[in-house]
Parts: C-alpha cells; structure tokens; sequence
C-alpha cells in the first residue's frame, strides 16, 4: 500500500516561515519609525563663538643645551683625582681632574737638564772664540813684521771661523731643547684640567684610576652644559617643511609640565634631511630660555610652529563649511572699470583679494547652513581667515550666537542616544510619544 503524497503546506512551509518574519520585521521597523518622527532628519548645529585659533605644524622634538662642551684629556696617563661630580655647578677655569704627572715630570727634568749642559757648553765654545781671535790678531801683528808665515795666519783665522760656527751650532741646539722643554711642560700642564666655561657637569665619561689613551683618541672625561638656555630640536616631515619659516613663532610643551608651555622663535631648518623608515625628515631648531632650571637635557617636547593665529576672533566648527556655490554671471556684466567680461565657467570662483578693498583681510570664501527661526536651515556666505582642523576665523558673514549646521541624523537615532538602546529597535526604553 502506497504511502500518501505530502500536502502543498509541508511541502512549502519554510517558505512560509520565511515569509511570515520578513512581513513581521518589515511592521516593526514602519511602526518604529512613525513613532520616531515618521524618519524625519534633524540637523546636528553648534553655535558660533569666539576664541583664539591657531594654524600649527606639530612635530616632536627633545632638548639639547645650546652651549655646552666635552672636556677631555690631550695627554695619556691614569686618571688620579675627579674634582666635579654630574650636576656639580663649576666656574670657568676651576680644576676639574688630574692625570698622574710622573712621566710628564721627568720629561721637563730631562729637558732642563739638557739645556743647562748645553749652556755651560755655549760658555766653553765662547771662551774657546775669543782665544782664537786673539791669535788671529797676534799672527795679523807678526805679518806686518814679516815675523811669521802666511801659513800660520790663515790657521788662526781657520781657527776663530771654526769656534764662532760651533757657538750656532750649541746656540741651535740650546733653541731646540728650549722648545722640546716648552711641549713638555705644556704636557705637564695637560695632567691637570681646567673647566673651559662655567655651567653644570652633565654627564661624568671617566672613573678615577682609569687608564686614558690619548694616542688613539681624544678621550671624554665629563661634559659641562649651560643650561640656562636650551635648544630644542625638532624632526618635521618634508610635506610640512615648506611651511616653515625663519623666525617664526614656536612653542612647546613636556611630558611632565602639565599645561606649561615654552616659546620660542625658529632659527635655523638644516638642510640635510635624515630618512627613518622611508620617511624624509628635515630637523628644524630654536632656542628657549631656561632660567629657572625646568628643562633639562633629553626631555622629550611636543612641539608646534605657528602658522598663523587669530586672538578673540568670531570661531565656527570646521564641520559647518562647505564649498561655495558659484554665483551665475549674466554675458556681458559690466565690471567696476567700465569694462565687459564673458560669464565664468561653471564651477568657477573668483580669487579673493589680499584685502578686502577698505584694508581688511578677504580671507577665502565658503558657504554655511544657518538656522532660521522656523528652524530651517538657510544658505549663507562667509569668509574665513585663519583656520585648523577644528575651527576657523570668520571674517565676515556671522556673529556669535548664530547657530550653523554643522552635520545629520535621523530622529531616530537621536531617540536611541537618549534612550541608550539599540538602534532603531527601542530596547531599553519607551517608543516616543507613549507613556
């Protein structure tokens, strides 16, 4: 006995399924949205204001005293005795470390040792000069007397020439020990060292009882910074160096001043970029002054170059400007000169002005959407001047306390944010307009 055939609604009742959610899904979502303002859009507006606006280039940076030397050793030897210790204040010219002076010691001994003999040396050779000028004057005296030879007398003057050239000789040689006796004592001198300017030790490179090499290089005992003024070097990438200029205004804060800002104005932008990463940097300087001691070497800064700024000006949201839209030129509109000239092309704007004809800033031209007291937003030119990525200086065509448009959103997700529910489907509060 054959089994009977399915029904047409076993056959297709997941079809039916399907069917019946969608039909229930798509009620729900008409029924939400006639109770949440029929979907209707609100404008997200923000008022004009005033307040300061800057144009900034950020970069970071770290600080670096502006003056500062390494003081190292020109001679070799262990190091005996450190007199400074890192943040020691030292005068210029106060004693800092010595070198064990042993070696050096002996050195200038031997050289004035060799200088006295080689005086008593010149005294003999002198002495030896004026017998043999006197002989010569001798022989002379006995020529005229036809009482010597001719022979003897050009061997006393053979023999003064000879005493007279072993005087230069002994006067060259003293000249020679004198100058190694000078390197010497200036060697002698080295083993002691002296603070080349006044500021603070920074950093200490040797220990005492340390051997120093200064054949091979210059060793680094210590390092001695003024700090009452500090240069801060700063890395800006090459689609912002353009932008900088030579004495400008700049200004910076640090990880531990809190709101504290230093200001300064930019020096000098070297010229040989360094690349990290593929990305070309360009390091930019300038100096702060730092007398109360707050900076220090190696603080890390962020910095910002200004651009441009604008103080107690009309401010609105970034957010709110939009492009303008070109004003329709008839053919043939007359200028203020007299002259004719053909309508602009579609899409096109004129160049605002440096100025505005009476000497003011003409800034550049936008379009903003103000609220009207319908509550419809309306169509408005402004010129704006300066500006950031937040806000910007109005120039012309709105006051504080217009209120501009600055975005939308549906009714309905402006009564999910109050209701703090899932969008659109109302859970966790009341649909509106329901008790």
């Amino acid at each position: 006995m054959s089994r009977p055939a399915p029904s047409f609604l076993r056959r297709h009742r997941w079809w039916l399924l399907l069917l019946v959610a969608l039909v229930a899904a798509a009620g729900i979502y008409w029924w939400l949205a006639g109770m949440n303002g029929n979907g209707k859009v609100q404008y997200v507006t923000a008022a004009v204001g005033r307040g300061d606006i800057e144009d900034t280039v950020s970069a970071l940076g770290n600080l670096q005293p502006r003056d500062y030397v390494d003081v190292g050793t020109q001679v070799s030897g262990q190091l005996k005795v450190i007199h400074a210790e890192v943040g020691d204040h030292v005068e210029q010219g106060e004693l800092l470390a010595e070198i064990d002076p042993t070696v050096y010691q002996s050195r200038v001994e031997a050289d004035e040792a060799q200088l006295l003999a080689l005086k008593a040396q010149l005294a003999d050779r002198e002495a030896q000069a004026v017998l043999a000028g006197q002989q010569l004057k001798r022989q002379q005296t006995l020529w005229r007397q036809r009482a010597t030879t001719e022979e003897a007398v050009q061997q006393a003057e053979a023999s003064l020439k000879s005493a007279n050239a072993a005087i230069d000789q002994i006067k060259a040689q003293i000249q020679q020990t004198e100058s190694t006796l000078r390197g010497d004592q200036a060697n002698l001198g080295y083993t002691k060292i002296y603070a080349p300017m006044t500021g603070t030790v920074t950093s200490l490179s040797a220990r005492r009882g340390q051997t120093l090499n200064a054949n091979q290089s210059a060793p680094i005992i210590l390092q001695i910074a003024d700090l009452a003024v500090m240069t801060v070097e700063t890395q800006v990438s090459e689609a912002d160096i353009s932008r900088l200029k030579i004495g400008m205004r700049a200004y910076f804060t640090t990880l531990g001043g809190g709101e504290k800002t230093w200001s300064g104005t930019l020096k000098q932008i070297l010229p040989t970029p360094e690349v990290v990463n593929n990305v070309v940097l360009y390091n930019a300087l300038f100096d702060v002054e730092n007398g109360d001691g707050a900076l220090m070497t190696q603080m890390s800064a962020q910095v910002f170059f200004v651009i441009a700024e604008a103080r107690d000006a009309v401010t609105v949201p970034v957010a709110a400007l939009k492009t303008p839209t070109p004003r329709p030129r008839p053919e043939g509109t007359t200028r203020p000169d007299g002259a004719t000239e053909r309508q602009r092309p579609e899409g096109s704007e004129a160049r605002p002005r440096r100025d505005g004809g009476d000497g003011t800033r003409a800034g550049k031209p936008y379009r903003v959407q103000v609220m009207g007291p319908d509550g419809v937003p309306v169509d408005r030119r402004v010129r704006i001047g300066v500006a950031n990525r937040v806000s910007a200086e109005v120039l012309d065509g709105l006051a504080p306390g217009d209120i501009v448009v600055v975005g939308m959103r549906s009714s309905a997700a402006v009564a999910d944010d109050q209701r703090g529910g899932m969008p659109g489907l109302g859970f966790g509060g009341r649909p509106p307009g329901r008790p």
